[in-house]
């Protein structure tokens, strides 16, 4: 359950007590002036410096008299009854891929280092508009492109529950600012399970977003852009809802976004569940490789649906999935390259390409348009192999990353459960079905194991129903007690 606010004559003002509060509360504390927005931010700092140099997951930091003098003016703002929004007062840190304005974007490639963004995307623009201040950027791999957040610019992010290992990616230092404390909710985005990954090996709740409920953008191209979506990161469902009743909603200058009038981000997550169908579609009857011991935790969790009076079935798609990977492969290259190709174009900006974004933009050049048409193909009919499970299951639920963190050092698993990885990115290949289908799916945590390492479940909502899949994770939150577990670096 939530806690209570404290009263305005306990402890509530001490750094530690205001980092424990969980978004929601520190929301409502601020509003209350039972805490001020110079007392947040300051708290926040201090446990930013405890941490980040053990996990470097934020970078390019702001001025802190710059910082300190925009928590004084939001307290001014809040003195008049001026609330500008729910984040009034939130430290923020924006992750470093979409433009935020004033500061540094790198994409995590030295191609842009110290490159400062004149304008901002659509989520950091509302963000700010909220009442956010933003400390930092947080860390992501290179250009976003693997489930790993390391680059040549800044470094590795290790991962809050052991920093020898990996903190997942791209959104990685989002995650792990949660998991530590170090900010109370965070931004993230999410093409290939960079909200869902970190999420998973960090114990947090990720949540990737359907496809056109956040702006994400504005880019170059708006159209055919339709893979990657910003999204939540948070240490329980209600401060996700949180953030997103801040970021979602229709924007003119993005039109595939929905106007979603009927969502209420910040209405109730209480729902019966009772008699509800869900399908577990485990390793997709063998198809998946799997590091031992991640199946085991999420099929141990999956009571925890059957205590709120759902039915979990055992459920594989009827569908060929490879051929599902390689039309993955030739849309996801495509969008790539065609974003990217100047940088290929030009030799001296290519040198300092990873080999990662190599492969994607040879790999996107080389395809014709039938190839991109029969992707789109296999996408359409794997988006009605699910329309119709759907049809009889409320979600399905699958794991979040096949392994476990592994270590930080490494690029990324060359093989799992003895098969050899034949690109960098196919120890993820089961996040790419709601990327696919553009459905909306939340990770929630389901343990550890006996090293301590976390693992993670994705809960894939019906088309748009991003409510729908945030009020199961709720439901499962509550049954499960997975938001009560820390890291071990808390303390």
């Amino acid at each position: 359950m939530q806690r209570n606010i404290p009263s305005a004559g306990s402890e509530a003002h001490t750094p530690g007590a205001i980092v424990e509060l969980t978004a929601t509360a520190l929301s409502r504390a601020i509003h209350a002036r039972e805490v001020s927005c110079v007392e947040v931010l300051e708290a926040y700092l201090a446990q930013i410096d405890r941490f980040n140099p053990q996990v470097n997951a934020i970078v390019a930091p702001m001025p802190r008299d710059a910082l300190l003098a925009e928590a004084r003016e939001l307290d001014a703002q809040m003195a008049r009854g001026d609330s500008r929004g729910v984040l009034h007062g939130f430290p923020q840190a924006p992750k470093d891929i979409m433009p935020a304005k004033g500061m540094v974007t790198t994409k995590g490639s030295p191609i842009f280092a110290g490159q400062v963004s004149q304008t901002d995307s659509v989520v950091f623009e509302r963000m700010r508009a909220a009442g956010s201040v933003f400390v930092g950027r947080t860390n992501s791999p290179e250009f976003g492109l693997g489930g790993h957040t390391y680059n040549s610019v800044y470094g590795t992010t290790r991962n809050a529950f052991d920093p020898s290992r990996s903190a997942g990616g791209s959104s990685g230092g989002a995650g792990v600012c949660v998991a530590l404390h170090m900010l109370p909710v965070a931004d993230g985005s999410d093409m290939m399970g960079s909200l869902r990954t970190p999420a998973a090996f960090n114990h947090v709740f990720g949540m990737r977003t359907s496809m056109g409920c956040v702006p994400h953008g504005p880019t170059d191209e708006s159209f055919m852009q339709q893979f990657s979506v910003s999204g939540p990161m948070a240490r329980n469902v209600p401060d996700l809802a949180l953030l997103m009743s801040v970021i979602s909603g229709f924007d003119h200058r993005l039109p595939l976004t929905h106007r979603g009038a009927d969502v209420d981000f910040s209405a109730s997550l209480e729902r019966d569940f009772t008699g509800v169908r869900l399908a577990w579609l485990g390793d997709l009857g063998g198809y998946l490789p799997i590091e031992p011991g991640v199946l085991a935790l999420c099929e141990k969790s999956l009571r925890h649906f059957e205590t709120l009076g759902a039915t979990v079935e055992h459920v594989v798609p009827d569908f060929d999935f490879e051929s599902l990977w390689h039309a993955w492969l030739d849309l996801r290259s495509f969008q790539f390259a065609g974003t990217n190709r100047a940088l290929y174009q030009d030799p001296d900006k290519r040198k300092l390409l990873k080999p990662e974004a190599v492969w994607e933009l040879q790999h996107g050049l080389g395809l014709d348009a039938m190839q991109v048409f029969e992707a789109s193909r296999v996408r359409s009919a794997w988006y009605e192999c699910l329309r119709r499970l759907h049809s009889q299951y409320e979600a399905l639920l699958l794991p979040s990353a096949q392994v476990f963190p592994f270590e930080a050092e490494l690029d990324w698993p060359k093989a799992v459960a003895g098969r050899t990885m034949d690109t960098y990115h196919r120890w993820m290949e089961t996040v790419i079905g709601a990327t696919m289908a553009g459905l909306p799916a939340l990770s929630v945590p389901v343990g550890t194991n006996a090293q301590g390492w976390p693992a993670g479940l994705q809960i894939i909502g019906r088309t748009q129903d991003d409510f729908g899949v945030l009020q199961l994770g709720h439901a499962y939150d509550m049954a499960s007690g997975a938001s009560r577990v820390r890291s071990p670096l808390l303390g």
